[in-house]
């Protein structure tokens, strides 16, 4: 049975709460300092460093980008801040009053754009952007809406465009079912079964294959060119050591994980990059 609807409309309600309380101060001060918060951010905070890898940040000038789920709209205003002409888009409508204070309180050169509501109602101009991303969005979809997504985003991009997401990965059961059993800040443990009873029914995600090989199928149906790369196969055990030592952990993580032979890190990582190149028009 296909769930999409109401999906879209549990995660719309789940977001408008949270984006309702969006600090616009703490934005306005990491593209106020954008350099150092982006040394520190993508050595040490998992979508960052996922997102940005490669050197990311210097692709983005002069690049038209559209992000889908730009929820709290930090990715949004670093990418234009770095001189991007940046589209976000949100089923939540939040999002939008986020992005018109940024606008409004930081001089962007070209301020950013609000594309109101459902993707996939939304009216697009094909062939226009030549970066998509999503950080940490398609994980919130169905099946069938990656699908539908990815069928526009095809027809959104220039014939030379690039798809970017920074997604969790799922490729070893095991270490995906001891995930589940440790509790963490929102989430209580599998063990726990009444607690975790009713967060799933609360929890925004909809149960969907994560795994790189779905990636990877999907993105060479639609794209002549697909790179997988696998983050925080160490820095996921993190959580495990006191909060003191949290950061340090992560850091030298990131910088282990790069040794790690890439299908052995596949296998045991719990975040991917996944990118798009050259869509099939």
């Amino acid at each position: 049975m296909d769930t999409s609807k109401e999906n879209t409309i549990k995660n719309e309600e789940f977001y408008d709460k949270q984006y309702e309380k969006v600090n616009i101060e703490s934005i306005l001060n990491k593209i106020n300092n954008l350099n150092s918060f982006l040394i520190y951010a993508t050595a040490t905070h998992t979508s960052w460093v996922g997102l940005y890898h490669n050197n990311f940040k210097d692709q983005l000038k002069g690049k038209k980008v559209l992000e889908l789920g730009c929820g709290d709209c930090t990715n949004a205003a670093i990418m234009s801040a770095l001189g991007a002409e940046v589209h976000g888009n949100d089923i939540s409508q939040k999002s939008g009053k986020i992005i018109k204070a940024l606008n409004e309180k930081y001089n962007f050169k070209t301020p950013i754009k609000f594309i109101n509501g459902d993707f996939l109602k939304a009216k697009i101009v094909e062939n226009d952007y030549d970066i998509i991303v999503g950080k940490a969005f398609v994980h919130h979809l169905t099946h069938a809406q990656e699908i539908e997504f990815t069928e526009k985003i095809v027809k959104a991009l220039k014939p030379n465009g690039m798809v970017r997401y920074f997604e969790p990965a799922v490729n070893n059961k095991i270490l995906d079912e001891i995930r589940w059993r440790i509790p963490v800040h929102g989430r209580p443990s599998k063990f726990q079964k009444e607690k975790f009873a009713i967060w799933k029914e609360n929890d925004p995600h909809p149960e969907r294959d994560n795994s790189s090989k779905r990636y990877i199928k999907i993105g060479n149906t639609y794209f002549k060119d697909v790179i997988i790369t696998p983050i925080g196969t160490i820095e996921r055990f993190h959580r495990l050591l006191p909060k003191k030592y949290s950061i340090k952990f992560r850091r030298l993580a990131f910088k282990i994980e790069k040794y790690i032979p890439k299908r052995l890190n596949l296998i045991l990582t719990r975040s991917q990059l996944i990118v798009y190149k050259n869509p099939r028009k």
